[in-house]
């Protein structure tokens, strides 16, 4: 028997004991992908980025001799939706440690286009698995919020923000739940139902029948106040199931006229205003971000409507970086407040408010150059007067502490000097001691140091 022959006739056995004991992990159940279970291991990884190690032989010819070194597409990280379907089904039943065996139709593998040289039409594929390690997504890369996939969604499409969606979720906190409905709403309006804003943030990256769990931080779920309905303490991380069943779009800005968008900035100006009254500033900054959208770049407008439109947009700029101020974000605050600006460059909220930016990030001088100028334009404003003081103090004390610095750092150079000129003369010293010691020279000493 030839070693192909071999081979092929170990693969064949090896896949018949496959499909004999192996369990079929497909959602539709037609033993697309059969596992048989290796070593143990600990915490599912659903669907996410997981690192692995295996082989692969296709199976329709023969089994593949077992890879020394494995392939580099086998040993570097993986997304869901980057390998086969397969690998997706797989690895999301898979805990870390484990190591698993995987038989996998055409279909769920390369299909009839195969992957040359090595893969032909349609190969049934066998693959030995080894789950390294795995992490969750980092949907906004600032480690607020981390989604792990249960069930991938359908299609391409996610909802947007004002979009209508029917989802249900269970929540949880130190392990315990303490919210499970299912409920309808509009995405950056959850915070109405008891949903954190992380929820809506999230639903934006969601598809049609996705179930995920979702790791959110203080700032994306309750926040500071927690919330007392449930027994949440400030500052608390949450963790949520949710399921999104179905959504329905919003407008988006080129598909409204300019007298939808005008009127719908009134709607959510209004909400933007409850929601900061009650310290639901992310939820804000939501809302008062929708006029900028809708009327910013919109041109062509007739006086009145463009009349409208700069009042709408002055109103959310000088809104949003209050906001922005409540948040701590001071160089969106500073950005917004030269936006409103620049459609209303005496505006006294405007300069107000850059100057308190400013003065939180401490750049003093620009900040009293902003109040200086709030006088000008309202010479009673009391608090511009206060806050000009606070910036010449704040010069004052910085000044002062940059001379401290700055004569500590000179009394160290001047004492390190010293130091060296210390020791330097009393190496000198030394030498001329130990020279003094040794007497004059000779004259052959002398000749032979001449030579």
């Amino acid at each position: 028997m030839t070693t192909d022959e071999a081979t092929k006739s170990e693969g064949e056995v090896r896949a018949a004991a496959l499909a004999e004991r192996g369990e079929d992990i497909t959602p539709a159940q037609d033993r697309g992908v059969l596992k048989v279970r290796g070593a143990a291991g600990e915490v599912l990884p659903f669907f996410l980025q997981f690192g692995v190690y295996g082989h692969v032989g296709e199976l329709s010819c023969f089994f593949s001799r077992l890879l020394v070194t494995p392939p580099p597409h086998l040993t570097s990280s993986c997304l869901l939706g980057q390998v086969i379907k397969a690998w997706d089904i797989g690895v999301a039943t898979m805990k870390k440690g484990e190591i698993c065996y995987l038989l996998c139709k055409p279909e769920y593998a390369y299909g009839s286009a195969g992957s040359a040289p090595k893969i032909p039409s349609n190969a049934t594929l066998f693959f030995e698995v080894e789950l390294l390690d795995f992490k969750g997504e980092d949907l906004f890369e600032d480690g607020g919020i981390i989604r792990r996939i249960k069930r991938k969604g359908e299609g391409y499409s996610n909802p947007n923000e004002g979009a209508t969606v029917e989802i249900h979720l269970e929540g949880f906190c130190g392990g315990t739940r303490f919210d499970c409905k299912d409920v309808k709403f509009v995405v950056g309006e959850g915070e109405d139902h008891d949903i954190p804003i992380g929820i809506d943030k999230a639903l934006e990256k969601m598809q049609r029948g996705e179930h995920c769990v979702l790791y959110l931080g203080p700032r994306y779920g309750f926040g500071e106040a927690g919330k007392p309905k449930y027994g949440i303490p400030g500052n608390a991380e949450l963790v949520y199931e949710v399921t999104l069943k179905s959504f329905e779009k919003a407008k988006e800005s080129w598909e409204m006229d300019t007298k939808e968008k005008l009127e719908q900035a009134a709607v959510v100006k209004e909400k933007g205003t409850m929601y900061f009254k009650e310290g639901k500033y992310l939820q804000a900054v939501i809302q008062y971000g929708k006029i900028v959208s809708w009327l910013e770049m919109e041109y062509g407008l007739s006086e009145k409507e463009s009349k409208a439109s700069d009042s709408f947009l002055l109103a959310a700029f000088l809104n949003l970086a209050m906001c922005y101020l409540k948040l701590r974000e001071y160089a969106k605050a500073v950005e917004c407040c030269d936006k409103a600006l620049g459609l209303d460059q005496d505006n006294e909220k405007g300069l107000y408010r850059r100057g308190e930016a400013r003065l939180l990030m401490n750049e003093f001088e620009l900040a009293k150059c902003d109040f200086q100028k709030v006088l000008e334009v309202n010479p009673q404003n009391k608090a511009a007067k206060s806050q000009i003081s606070v910036c010449q103090k704040k010069t004052k004390e910085h000044n002062e502490r940059d001379r401290r610095i700055y004569a500590n750092m000179f009394t160290k150079f001047a004492e390190r000097d010293a130091k060296e000129a210390a020791s330097k003369t009393g190496v000198e010293k030394a030498v001329e001691k130990a020279a003094c010691e040794k007497g004059p020279k000779t004259e052959d000493e002398e000749a032979e140091g001449h030579v």
